[in-house]
């Protein structure tokens, strides 16, 4: 039987669209109290109310992932509000430009600095902000992608920026009892990665998977993939 998140706390970054939604969306379901973060506060707010309409119990923080001071911050909040944090999800997340068009020839010095910033320094200070306040059979999760460990054409430092994410799940994963890994759900249909991808519903599924039922060894310093959590479902 899965086990269900009730009376647990959770904290999902990138929370104001995409996959970061749906993940919130579907944490707050399991029964987690989910504390959410994004940049844009007005985003951020929908959220938080759809999930509270939804039944689900929530609270967002607008929360820059770049600044170790607002994510200390967050992760406080986290545990004052609900117990030890048991679930992070380090999905926040920016490409600036048009996925799949911007080689690293033509690559801006400013967008490559925001996103090893973005996509690398927050998963470092999400994880590391939030290692104080972990509770027993914590999972900590990052979303990746195939550019973190493929060498494909025209996504410059975004693929950059994942690769080093990935190798700060790794790093931590050896650093700690608490399992930490990557799940890489495959291309998915949201404004940062363009149209033609899964569905960020069926996506947030699979994150759920990574953290209450994947093989806790299978996660640790390793990359789920849409495969293997097929495997695991059917």
């Amino acid at each position: 039987m899965v086990p269900a998140m009730d009376s647990a706390t959770a904290v999902v970054t990138g929370a104001s669209r995409g996959i970061g939604e749906q993940i919130a969306h579907a944490v707050a379901g399991a029964g987690a109290h989910t504390v959410i973060c994004a940049r844009e506060a007005e985003a951020l707010e929908r959220v938080e109310a759809d999930i509270r309409d939804a039944g689900g119990s929530v609270t967002a923080i607008r929360t820059d992932v770049r600044d170790e001071y607002d994510v200390e911050r967050l992760v406080e909040t986290a545990m004052r509000e609900g117990g030890a944090i048991q679930y992070v999800v380090a999905n926040a997340g920016v490409y600036h430009g048009t996925a799949g068009e911007t080689p690293l020839t033509e690559e801006s010095y400013t967008a490559f600095d925001d996103h090893i910033r973005t996509n690398a320094r927050g998963v470092f200070s999400t994880i590391r902000e939030a290692v104080p306040h972990l509770g027993p059979d914590a999972r900590i999760v990052v979303p990746t992608g195939v550019v973190a460990r493929e060498g494909m054409p025209g996504y410059g430092s975004y693929a950059v920026s994942k690769a080093a994410a990935e190798a700060i799940a790794r790093g931590f994963a050896a650093d700690l009892d608490t399992p930490v890994g990557a799940v890489d759900p495959g291309q998915v249909a949201t404004d940062l990665s363009g149209d033609g991808g899964r569905d960020p519903v069926s996506v947030a599924e699979m994150v759920l998977w990574a953290l209450r039922d994947a093989d806790p060894s299978a996660l640790d310093g390793g990359v789920l993939d849409w495969g293997d959590y097929r495997s695991a479902t059917r």
